[in-house]
């Protein structure tokens, strides 16, 4: 079962759904893992009733921080900023479907942390000293 999880992973980091920039964008925020150079920056175009319209990324690094950055934003489409707040880390790591590292949950989250970055609006993670960018 892993290898088919894996053969899964390997093909959103080969071929990223939603990636590149995106005309329009009303909520962004980039960051980056330090400890090994990934970078995800979660584009959202946010319409009426806060329900996303559509979605990007921009990123680099490896298959795991790419990967999932592909299959979130698939999942988000046309849900509300509230119900995007609302995703966890265990979802993310479920979405994934293989067990990760200590060394590499960073990697895999770090596309929820951009995305609930971009959803709450925020210019900078709250505690962190590190400039982002979010609304407009």
């Amino acid at each position: 079962m892993d290898d088919l999880y894996r053969d899964y992973i390997l093909d959103h980091y080969k071929s990223p759904r939603n990636h590149g920039e995106m005309e329009g964008a009303t909520h962004r925020y980039h960051d980056t893992n330090p400890l090994c150079g990934d970078e995800i920056t979660m584009l959202l175009k946010v319409g009426e009733g806060d329900r996303i319209e559509d979605v990007h990324f921009i990123g680099r690094g490896c298959a795991i921080s790419q990967a999932s950055a592909s299959i979130l934003t698939e999942e988000i489409k046309g849900k509300t900023l509230d119900e995007v707040k609302a995703i966890d880390r265990d979802h993310v790591l479920g979405n994934l479907g293989i067990t990760i590292s200590p060394a590499r949950i960073k990697c895999a989250l770090l596309s929820l942390k951009s995305l609930k970055g971009a959803a709450w609006g925020l210019t900078a993670w709250p505690g962190e000293e590190r400039e982002g960018a979010a609304k407009g």
